[in-house]
């Protein structure tokens, strides 16, 4: 959908981010993942907890897949992209990548929707942050 460069973020690893081996456990992909949208979000001038003060939404993951192409290791610096592939109204699809220089580390693509902050039900993008994202 845009024709932006992705948005990168680094992450390094620490000894909480890996197993007994010294290699990133899986599931914490998904933790630099979040941290990386998170940033993206900021870097467009929406910080999340202002978001829900003002408006009383919330984003929240609605669908998430994940492919390991190679290990993060203890102490390895990792960068995190996010490129927009789709925006709805209520939802965002965006594809993330993990990446030690240019080594793909795994790649997703993730279904972020917007809720009320109380109910939890579906709600509309607020028009300031539809339009900063888009």
């Amino acid at each position: 959908m845009s024709a932006a460069a992705p948005f990168r973020h680094r992450v390094r690893v620490y000894w909480e981010d890996t197993d007994a081996g010294g290699v990133v456990y899986y599931a914490n992909y998904l933790k630099f993942f979040e941290r990386a949208r998170t940033e993206w979000l900021r870097a467009l001038g929406i910080g999340q907890e202002a978001n829900r003060a003002a408006t009383g939404t919330v984003f929240v993951v609605a669908d998430a897949t994940v492919s390991y192409r190679r290990p993060a290791r203890l102490d390895d610096e990792i960068e995190v992209t996010v490129e927009l592939r789709e925006l709805c109204r209520a939802s965002l699809v965006v594809a993330q990548q993990a990446w030690r220089g240019d080594e793909l580390l795994a790649e997703g693509q993730i279904r972020v929707g917007c809720v009320a902050a109380e109910t939890f039900r579906p709600a509309r993008i607020p028009l300031s942050i539809f339009d900063a994202i888009r």
